[in-house]
């Protein structure tokens, strides 16, 4: 069994005044509240919703 990469993100700034295709990136990926960090696999599929969204969310080490 091989060991999946994982990162971790943290959602630090709202998405008040972004819009809908922004609300919706940080929504798929996991987050509910703001200051939140979830940790996912390391695919890139998810290191592009990332990139969409810099200013919203961040990898934590």
């Amino acid at each position: 069994m091989a060991d999946i990469a994982k990162i971790k993100l943290q959602y630090f700034r709202s998405v008040i005044c972004t819009p809908v295709k922004h609300k919706l990136v940080v929504k798929g990926l996991g987050f509910t509240r703001l200051n939140q960090i979830v940790e996912r696999e390391d695919t890139p599929s998810i290191r592009g919703m990332v990139a969409k969204v810099p200013h919203l969310v961040r990898v934590v080490n």
